[in-house]
């Protein structure tokens, strides 16, 4: 491998292969059992049919009484019938026995009708007194009955592999009786954020030194697209330390910020080559062109510039879908998308890929002045992010470009 430090990079490879090499050799991790409590979030590992029909028996759709619907036939306000009332049918206390001709049973919500009875009857159009019922209209046979399999029926499949589960999948599980979900085991992640400058979150710098800004930006991402963070440490720039960092086989996938790029105490690269291979470093885009991708053993190492934007640009183009490919997601970006108009130009080369933070105003996509990759605050200002192609040399004002939003809404469409 030819040491770039403080030489710089003789090519660059184009993106897409390097998205091409990722695709080809990250497939899903094995499946896991998570208790039904904690599956929300997790992706469904094989389909789930049910082993029982949901509900599991007849339950009344509402207060009133259980009856056999033909014996209120011809009851109004003007005729009344009388049925007599012989129990009660609770949620979880059922009536034990059976209704009879021109026999009611007082049956509340969710609960078991009882046998013999084919409906339930309103309490509003009927009265009891001394265990006699008043009937003063008409209920036909089924109604007002939630019938046995009625939301679920026995042998369904209810919900197909692949699935991320939500809130209401979660539920509908519990429902059938699941103590375990099949999910697709969460990729494990190590970060290894190196700097002599760096202080952690929550400390303030002093002097010289600077916040590590990026592990807690990366965190977010993390858990956006279903990874599973292992502890960590800032570690200084310390080539044995880094070492043992990179070496450690507990995780599936490696992020490192920083010490990645050409300068003198960027060990990171040649590590990675030492240990495995260091598939490509130095590609042609704009901001992250230092970014590099290897292996050692089973693990997959993102080299992460430091400069937060270039950070960012690189996780979302080649970490972000290699997490999510592994914990069995769609690789495809995650974030919704605008069509729009170009308010001004945008210039780019042609051969090298562009991440463009932009502005979204009146309808109108403003790419943002600032290109610095260490101007964190210019993703905050921005709306999203335009892609330009490796073909193109820009975009032309007024020309409808596809943005890539960093929120599911404008924040005009959120109240």
């Amino acid at each position: 491998m030819r040491d770039v430090r403080m030489r710089g990079f003789a090519e660059r490879a184009d993106v897409e292969d390097v998205e091409r090499f990722l695709a080809e050799r990250v497939h899903a991790l094995g499946d896991e059992l998570v208790p039904v409590l904690s599956c929300a979030g997790r992706v469904l590992a094989a389909n789930i049919e049910a082993p029982r029909p949901v509900p599991n028996f007849d339950r009344s759709a509402m207060d009133g009484y259980a009856v056999r619907g033909a014996d209120t036939f011809g009851a109004s306000d003007y005729a009344p019938l009388r049925l007599e009332v012989i129990g009660e049918s609770m949620p979880g206390r059922p009536f034990a026995g059976e209704v009879g001709p021109r026999q009611a049973v007082r049956i509340m919500t969710g609960a078991p009708v009882p046998r013999g009875a084919d409906a339930v009857l309103m309490a509003e159009v009927c009265s009891e007194n001394a265990g006699s019922l008043e009937v003063r209209d008409a209920v036909a046979p089924h109604k007002n009955v939630g019938t046995r399999g009625e939301d679920i029926r026995e042998g369904d499949t209810v919900l197909h592999r692949g699935r991320v589960l939500r809130a209401q999948d979660a539920a509908i599980l519990a429902s059938l009786g699941c103590a375990e979900v099949p999910c697709v085991r969460r990729p494990r992640v190590r970060f290894v954020i190196t700097g002599d400058e760096l202080v952690a979150a929550g400390e303030t710098p002093e002097g010289s030194r600077i916040v590590d800004s990026n592990s807690v930006m990366l965190r977010v991402l993390l858990e956006r697209d279903g990874g599973e963070l292992l502890p960590y440490e800032i570690l200084p720039d310390r080539e044995e330390r880094i070492r043992q960092a990179l070496g450690g086989e507990d995780a599936d996938v490696v992020l490192v910020s920083g010490g990645s790029s050409v300068g003198r105490e960027d060990f990171a690269p040649g590590l990675v080559a030492q240990l495995g291979s260091l598939d490509f470093h130095g590609i042609a885009m704009r901001p992250s062109s230092p970014t590099g991708v290897g292996r050692i053993g089973e693990r997959i190492v993102f080299l992460l510039p430091g400069n937060p934007v270039s950070c960012l640009c690189a996780y979302e183009f080649f970490a972000g879908p290699t997490l999510r490919r592994l914990g069995g997601r769609s690789p495809r970006w995650p974030h919704p998308v605008r069509n729009l108009p170009l308010a001004r130009k945008i210039s780019s080369a042609i051969g090298r890929v562009d991440y463009v933070r932009v502005a979204i105003e009146h309808g109108l996509v403003i790419p943002l002045a600032t290109s610095g990759a260490s101007i964190l605050s210019s993703t905050v200002r921005s709306a999203g992010f335009v892609i330009v192609p490796r073909e193109l040399e820009g975009m032309a004002e007024g020309e409808k470009v596809e943005v890539r939003l960093y929120d599911a809404f404008l924040p005009d469409e959120t109240s």
